[in-house]
């Protein structure tokens, strides 16, 4: 386990081991403290010897002392600032091994995962790398040299003063057994929580709008229960088995007192190496429970290890870095398989081709698979099987930065940075001029809540842009993308967001935005897609239809069946407004 993570330590290798060896120091001048107490008592006794005799082994004792200190703390110093850094290259490490992975992973991972992972699980090994092991060892490390010497003095006292080690070591396996038992359902539930807790925060305005509290709050306390659960479950059944070998390490002259009083008395053993032994118990107890409390500690961090390896050891997304040599923009699937779990098929042998300037619309019923394909052009995961290619180049072979500056990707979801909207605005295209990104925000009719902040453009988003509405996040997002002005637009729901007002500007906007480029849309609304140059039916997980709008209406049922339905809905939604405004020009 330690291997695991000293491969990240690089440099600073160096220091864990100066700590140790500090340690090992300071611990050898704390074990001749009691040798010095050992002369004391024995001098006593016997009764012989002035009071410079103490006053010389009381300044002894005392300067070992604040050499122990001085040292022990020097090793401290050292093993921190080692193992900060052997943290901060996990980190960097991981950091970039979330880059590599395929970006529909990460989303699927959580972002209460991904911050455990970051914060709460790396700083835990801070404790290993920092004391369990330079502390741990030389915990170890001298007391085993003290039993040496004791074994070397009277190996009958020194049986007896390890004779109540077995017990405490049997203990401390049987708590081991018992909770790792229960700990990956404790992790689990932990992760969980996270999870939960970042939803429930994240979601809290939908779920007051809809009044939908009770709900919301049952699911977070059930989830924050079920951890505390399994919290209270994994420390009971660690806690009798914690309490006996606390209860049983330190306590080496258990045995020894009493047995070797007896061996005393009966002339197997002097009263001088009874004496020594006892006061050399005084530092052999507490040093090896010090060393032993760290090994409660160890099935844990090697669960959080193992977790870490299982993230590190994950299959990075499939990439080439050669330019973009694609004959043309036109887009093809070919034969295209994909599962998000490796086992259950989302897509099935779908194969089409999108004509280079062409409006390319995919429909379907949610789960269809339509959004999928959508992510797989954008390279979110790779396929499982077939290709995906761009001009007849794959899009694997191309630099994730180069197949990026050909796609401009819109969803319904966009992420907004805490930084002015300018800023965001120009992720589109980094060298942007100002008057660039200006006008880029004017063409995705963003001026009339731009005139209402009070900096304007410069205006702060706020985290994950909370600052803006769901419709204006996405006029913000479609300023990035006309910023950029890539040749393949791909439109993932929009105007998901956008009122019927605000919506024909957004149309106004794409409409400009996609002209002469290749595009794909994915909409529910079918009525904005029924000029688009072909439109794909999607059924579970297959393309099952494609044609112009008229097309369809004659040769696939399902597409008659999901354009009654929303226009159902849109003659539903009109009726109910125009119910609406009746009922206001009579009040």
């Amino acid at each position: 386990m330690f291997k695991k993570i000293m491969q990240y330590a690089g440099e600073y290798k160096k220091y864990t081991y100066q700590a140790v060896i500090y340690m090992l120091l300071g611990l050898l001048f704390h074990v001749i403290q009691f040798v010095f107490i050992y002369r004391i008592i024995h001098q006593a006794i016997g009764g012989g010897t002035g009071w410079q005799f103490y006053l010389t082994q009381v300044i002894a004792i005392f300067i070992c002392g604040i050499l122990y200190a001085l040292l022990y703390i020097k090793g401290l110093i050292k093993s921190h600032y080692g193992a900060y850094n052997v943290l901060r290259n996990l980190r960097i490490s991981l950091q970039g091994k979330l880059e590599k992975l395929p970006l529909g992973v990460i989303q699927e991972m959580g972002v209460g995962s991904v911050k455990k992972i970051f914060t709460d699980d790396i700083d835990s090994m801070e404790l290993m790398l920092a004391h369990a092991l330079p502390e741990g060892f030389s915990n170890v490390c001298i007391p085993l040299l003290v039993y040496i010497a004791m074994f070397l003095v009277d190996f009958k006292l020194a049986l007896l003063s390890i004779a109540s080690l077995p017990i405490g070591f049997i203990a401390m396996m049987m708590m081991y057994s018992a909770g790792t038992s229960k700990m990956g359902a404790y992790y689990e539930s932990a992760k969980k929580m996270n999870d939960t807790i970042v939803e429930y925060v994240n979601g809290m305005e939908v779920v007051k709008i809809f009044g939908k509290d009770g709900e919301s709050y049952q699911r977070f306390s059930n989830d924050v229960r079920s951890y505390r659960d399994f919290t209270l479950a994994w420390y009971k059944m660690c806690w009798p088995w914690m309490a006996l070998y606390g209860s049983f390490l330190p306590c080496v002259s258990l045995f020894t007192l009493p047995i070797g009083s007896y061996f005393v008395m009966t002339g197997a053993s002097t009263f001088e190496h009874l004496l020594m032994v006892l006061c050399m118990g005084f530092f052999i107890g507490p040093t090896i429970l010090k060393a032993m409390s760290y090994m409660s500690i160890l099935p844990q961090l090697n669960y959080k290890i193992t977790n870490l390896e299982e993230l590190l050891d994950k299959e990075p997304l499939h990439h080439g870095d050669k330019p973009f040599t694609g004959k043309d923009h036109s887009i093809s699937f070919e034969n295209v398989c994909f599962s998000y779990d490796g086992e259950n098929e989302v897509l099935h042998h779908v194969s089409m081709d999108i004509g280079q300037g062409k409006v390319t619309a995919f429909v379907g019923e949610s789960g269809s698979g339509k959004s999928t394909l959508a992510k797989l052009l954008v390279h979110f995961y790779d396929v499982t099987s077939g290709s995906i290619k761009i001009g007849g180049q794959d899009i694997q072979e191309m630099s994730l930065e180069n197949l990026n500056n050909e796609i401009s990707f819109v969803s319904q979801e966009q992420f907004l940075f805490n930084i002015s909207l300018l800023e965001n605005i120009r992720l589109g295209k980094p060298d942007a001029t100002r008057e660039e990104v200006i006008e880029a925000a004017k063409k995705a009719q963003c001026g009339d809540f731009l005139e209402r902040l009070e900096k304007g453009i410069d205006s702060k988003a706020g985290d994950s842009g909370k600052m803006l509405s769901g419709g204006e996040r996405q006029r913000i997002s479609l300023a990035r993308a006309i910023l950029k002005n890539a040749p393949i637009i791909v439109l993932d729901e929009a105007t998901a967001f956008m009122d019927p007002e605000n919506e024909d500007k957004m149309n106004r906007a794409i409409a400009e935005l996609i002209e002469d480029k290749t595009v794909i849309v994915i909409a529910h609304r079918l009525y904005s897609i029924k000029n688009a140059d072909a439109i794909a039916v999607m059924e579970h997980g297959e393309c099952t239809a494609m044609g112009r709008h008229e097309e369809l209406l004659k040769n696939s049922e399902k597409y008659k069946a999901l354009w009654a339905s929303s226009e159902g809905t849109r003659t539903w939604g009109t009726s109910n407004k125009m119910e609406r405004e009746k009922g206001e020009k009579r009040a």
